[in-house]
């Protein structure tokens, strides 16, 4: 057969359109041959007139991925001979966009592969621009992060999300969910942190009117709520021991009793599970179940903290101030970017959002330079004490808000608005 000519290209554009995302067939030497409808919808036409390279069109690189610093899914499928699958960030009619891409090999007669069907599905929890409520990033660290969780989504497998505080594992657990084919149903969260063993089980099982003092009504638990969707517990860490046979008896059988009922329910959820903590470690000191581990952790996904992402900082810095601050007037200076590059952040994402936040009140004019953002990040050192570590939380607290009150020359409501507090709190704190 003769491929190079307009009907045979035809003929395999009409072959493509079988396929519900944007396709598109490519020979060996990385030329595009033909794309489905799909294809023409999401990024437009190809200039037919010449020879036309997926790496040229999706990349606007001149030589293929894998000579680009990238990895390229048709070499991995030329060499497996099996289908592969990689994120790639591609050059669209949109900007910038997180690709999912999946690599289908054809092969002749003796096994040797003559064509690749190339399926292009967007990911659009993520987001390598500014973005509105997507993850942001273009990093390595964080387009693993996106193709673990593309990858992981679409099944029903455990997911437990590891990361340090502030690194964003409640947003990636959305992610996860926004992907799933649960969807359509509620994500619930239980926040583990600082329950007590009747709060923890009110809160996850609910409970019988009269079961325990206090209880007045019946209350639904968030297992029922989730029935159809996803259950995430946040800081799975933080569930004591004695609790924990319950909890993997409920992920085990999908069966629960509410507080002082007799009666067995049942409901359906995806699991979601979050900790900052080892919880292999825990496990060895005896602190967390082994049984319960291996359930939870089923598919394990690091969250990469914001120092093993810095140059997501630029673009995160965009989007943070873009979301406090929807007016759109206030930009950061390249030379305050290359100061937070330079910070060691101990608090993550969250601790960007904050440094920011500080920032906008600081800065007498919509330009943050560098002075703004080193007053800022001196406010947190100071906070940590000259070792860089945490003191007395009470003390903590006090010396950032005495730090705050002199970074503003003593005005006390404009102190209260930087900390998110009343004036009438900020004055009993430093009391």
């Amino acid at each position: 057969m003769q491929i190079s000519q307009k009907q045979g290209n035809k003929d395999f554009a009409i072959m493509l359109n079988a396929y519900d995302c944007p396709a598109m067939l490519v020979t060996p030497q990385y030329q595009i041959l033909a794309t489905n409808k799909h294809y023409l919808e999401s990024y437009g036409a190809i200039d037919q007139s010449q020879k036309a390279y997926c790496y040229k069109v999706s990349h606007a690189n001149d030589v293929p991925c894998d000579q680009a610093g990238e990895t390229c899914p048709l070499s991995l499928a030329s060499t497996s001979g099996k289908k592969e699958r990689v994120l790639h960030i591609h050059h669209s009619p949109h900007g910038k966009e997180h690709i999912d891409i999946e690599i289908l090999p054809i092969l002749n007669d003796k096994g040797e592969v003559k064509f690749f069907i190339e399926l292009l599905k967007s990911v659009t929890q993520a987001n390598p621009k500014i973005g509105k409520n997507e993850m942001v990033g273009a990093s390595p660290a964080f387009n693993q992060l996106i193709e673990n969780i593309t990858r992981v989504a679409p099944t029903e497998a455990s997911v437990l999300l590891v990361g340090e505080t502030g690194s964003g594992k409640e947003i990636a657990a959305a992610a996860v969910h926004l992907a799933s084919n649960r969807k359509e149903h509620p994500m619930v969260i239980l926040e583990c942190s600082g329950l007590t063993e009747t709060l923890f089980e009110s809160e996850l099982f609910g409970h019988i009117k009269g079961a325990f003092t206090g209880a007045l009504y019946n209350k639904q638990g968030l297992v029922e709520v989730a029935h159809g969707g996803t259950l995430f517990l946040d800081e799975i860490g933080d569930v004591p021991y004695e609790l924990q046979i319950k909890l993997l008896r409920l992920i085990e059988t999908g069966t629960y009793r509410p507080v002082g009922g007799k009666e067995t329910r049942r409901s359906d959820f995806r699991l979601i599970c979050a900790t900052h903590q080892d919880i292999l470690a825990m496990v060895e000191r005896g602190e967390f179940r082994r049984d319960l581990y291996y359930r939870i952790n089923v598919f394990p996904i690091h969250i990469p903290s914001l120092n093993e992402r810095k140059q997501d900082i630029p673009l995160l810095t965009k989007t943070i101030l873009q979301r406090i601050d929807q007016s759109g007037q206030y930009s950061v200076t390249d030379c305050a970017i290359s100061l937070l590059k330079k910070h060691d952040f101990m608090g993550n994402i969250r601790e960007l959002r904050n440094i920011l936040s500080r920032a906008l009140v600081l800065s007498n004019t919509p330009i943050i330079d560098r002075h703004v953002i080193k007053t800022c990040l001196e406010i947190d050192r100071k906070i940590r004490g000259d070792s860089g570590t945490t003191t007395d939380l009470k003390k903590n607290e006090l010396n950032y808000l005495k730090h705050l009150i002199d970074s503003v020359d003593g005005d006390k409501d404009k102190a209260a608005a930087l900390a998110g507090i009343s004036t009438r709190s900020l004055y009993r704190k430093i009391q």
